[in-house]
This record gives structure tokens, C-alpha cells and sequence, in this order.
């Protein structure tokens, strides 16, 4: 693994859009895994929007990563819930469901969880 690594995500090696054109994601490869900038547009529901793709009955993925703008409302399978917004670090686990809160896009940083995110 080199001591520096420098890419872009403003140039993905991969994007991968989200079902009805509400969002897509961008992704960066490492040696230590994908990163990803993901877009989602206001309306947009991983139950409706990401569900068709991945076939589970909830997000099966672990999140961690940076809110840069937007809002989202995620529930946990057993009824936890919280909202994140501009700022916000956050640590998802497997079994949620997820999406936009207001009108404005919500854009998330995850350093962990897009390797298959969005993938059939």
C-alpha cells in the first residue's frame, strides 16, 4: 500500500445510480475499501429507491460516515430512529431503513458501507 493516496470524488471510478432518478452514489477505490459520496434527492426511501436493487427487506449494510448537507431520517428494524443533518458523524448498523427529510438533496460520506451498497 503507498504512504499517500490522492483521488477525487468529484472524478468517480464508479457511480451507480438509485431507482426513479432520486439520487446516485460516487464512488473512490483503496486498498482498504470504497468510499463514497452519495446523492439522494429529496423523496428519495432506501425502501423504495435501493430495496429493488438489493433485494433485502432493510439496509443489510453498515454505514460510517459525514453528512455535508441535507437531512435524513433513519429507523432501525426495532423501531430505534434518529435524524442526522449538516455536520453529523454517524454510525449506521445492519437492519434500517432510510430516507430524505425536507426539500433540500442530502449528501453522505461513508467510509465504510458502499463497497456493495446499491449493487443487485
Amino acid at each position: 500500500m503507498p504512504g499517500l493516496l490522492r483521488k477525487s470524488l468529484d472524478a468517480p471510478e464508479e457511480t451507480r445510480p438509485f431507482e426513479g432518478d432520486t439520487g446516485h452514489l460516487q464512488l473512490v477505490g483503496s486498498e482498504m475499501g470504497a468510499v463514497g459520496r452519495a446523492t439522494f434527492r429529496p423523496g428519495w426511501r432506501w425502501s423504495q429507491h435501493v430495496k429493488p436493487i438489493a433485494g433485502t427487506d432493510s439496509c443489510q449494510v453498515t454505514h460510517v460516515g459525514y453528512f455535508v448537507s441535507g437531512r435524513m431520517k433513519v429507523v432501525m428494524n426495532d423501531g430505534e430512529e434518529m435524524e442526522y443533518g449538516p455536520g453529523d458523524f454517524a454510525v449506521m448498523t445492519p437492519g434500517h431503513d432510510a430516507w430524505v427529510v425536507g426539500d433540500a438533496p442530502c449528501v453522505f460520506i461513508d467510509w465504510r458501507g458502499y463497497d456493495d451498497y446499491a449493487k443487485p
